[in-house]
């Protein structure tokens, strides 16, 4: 099994970039799919993008393709998410999760077996 723990969250303006790290405990991490999830405030938890446990495939929202990157160094037990152009609709709790699953990418919160307890982030107009 892995444990995420999130990093990385913040203030940021319109336009901004930062980059999310979640570090997994486990043995087994390099045979986890990772992904991570947003919930913004008054919304359910929504898919922002996941990685194969390789890190040849990935997958995205489109509300982020194009602006978002997701990638993992399994040397070092860590998923990370480059946020790019960032919005205010970008504003939510971000959470990284981990799921046995890789064909295909699971899109869905019941698609993931372990969870971090997310960071905030904040994009300000």
């Amino acid at each position: 099994q892995v444990q995420p723990v999130e990093s990385g969250g913040g203030l940021v303006q319109a336009g901004g970039s930062l980059r999310l790290s979640c570090a997994a405990s486990g043995r087994t991490f390099d045979t986890y799919t990772m992904g991570w999830f947003r919930q913004a405030p008054g919304k359910e938890r929504e898919f922002v993008a996941a990685i194969n446990w390789r890190g040849t495939r990935t997958d995205y929202a489109d509300s982020v393709k194009g602006r978002f990157t997701i990638s993992r160094e399994n040397v070092e037990n860590t998923a990370y998410l480059q946020m790019s152009n960032l919005t205010p609709d970008d504003t939510a709790v971000y959470s990284c999760a981990g799921a046995r699953q890789s064909t295909p990418l699971p899109r869905t919160v019941k698609g993931y077996d372990y969870w971090g307890q997310g960071t905030q982030v904040t994009v300000s107009s």
